[in-house]
């Protein structure tokens, strides 16, 4: 692979994109991000939008785009992590259990795939950030995956920017059980390529077919790079062309933002 250039021609037949740092940041559009999105629209190019997020419902990304000026989406248009866990297991165990340390948005994309949810010896331990973790909980997690239940997690971001500041998130749950049980979690959310072809498998497309467009080259770079996929990385979020040049891998294309990619080859 060559040096990467500031280039706008991206040569496949769908995206997926990263959403924090290159769609939106805090609660502003990042430049050329409402063009982009129309173009895929206008062009009826497959699109997801993918995020580590477990917590919100397709419907809140919705919802959250539309407030920013960005119409036109449908719910079908996102993946999260907990969607891409749930579509995991299914594969994984049909018609399995599982005891979930998360919220709601998690435990219901697990009832739509045939999952129940139980706290009596259930074939796995879900966890995704929860802001209600306590250690009830943590005690349960812990008893049930010393009695044999698979340990999964959603994603491994151990902190959230939120207004104000930080806070824990999945990662920091998962390290405490992990710590407590001796056994590290299977993790489906980015960086895990697994995430990159469920989201391509959703779009219909082989994962070369599509390409990953993302800010951070240690999850959607590497995600969509062993995934198979092009890769696209964005200047607009928390890479910079110096950061980039410590990672022995790099992407297809670099971009300012998402503005400058043409959807002529798409």
């Amino acid at each position: 692979m060559g040096t990467p250039e500031l280039d706008g021609k991206v040569n496949v037949k769908g995206v997926i994109c990263d959403m924090d740092g290159v769609i939106y940041r805090g609660k502003q559009l990042i430049p050329g991000a409402l063009d982009f999105v129309q173009r895929l629209l206008a062009n009826k190019t497959p699109f997801l939008f993918l995020t580590n997020n477990a917590e919100q419902t397709p419907l809140d990304l919705k919802l959250k785009l539309e407030h920013l000026g960005i119409g036109g989406l449908t719910e079908d248009n996102f993946i999260t992590a907990a969607m891409a866990t749930a579509m995991f297991l299914r594969n994984q165990k049909p018609h399995g259990t599982a005891y979930v340390v998360g919220g709601g948005g998690l435990m219901a994309e697990l009832y739509k795939v045939g999952f129940s949810i139980t706290e009596s010896n259930p074939d796995y331990v879900v966890v995704a950030k929860s802001t209600s973790f306590n250690f009830e909980q943590l005690r349960r997690a812990v008893r049930l995956i010393d009695q044999g239940a698979k340990f999964i997690g959603t994603n491994p971001d151990m902190i959230d920017p939120v207004e104000g500041g930080l806070e824990p998130a999945a990662g920091t749950l998962l390290a405490a059980i992990s710590a407590a049980t001796g056994k590290r979690p299977y993790i489906v959310g980015k960086p895990n390529s697994l995430m990159m072809m469920l989201a391509a498998r959703k779009l219909g497309l082989h994962p070369e077919e599509a390409v990953m467009v993302g800010d951070r080259m240690d999850t959607d770079v590497v995600g969509g790079l062993e995934a198979g996929m092009k890769t696209a990385l964005v200047l607009s979020g928390v890479t910079t062309p110096e950061i980039m040049a410590h990672f022995p891998y790099r992407p297809d294309h670099v971009f300012n933002n998402v503005g400058e990619i043409e959807l002529d080859k798409l």
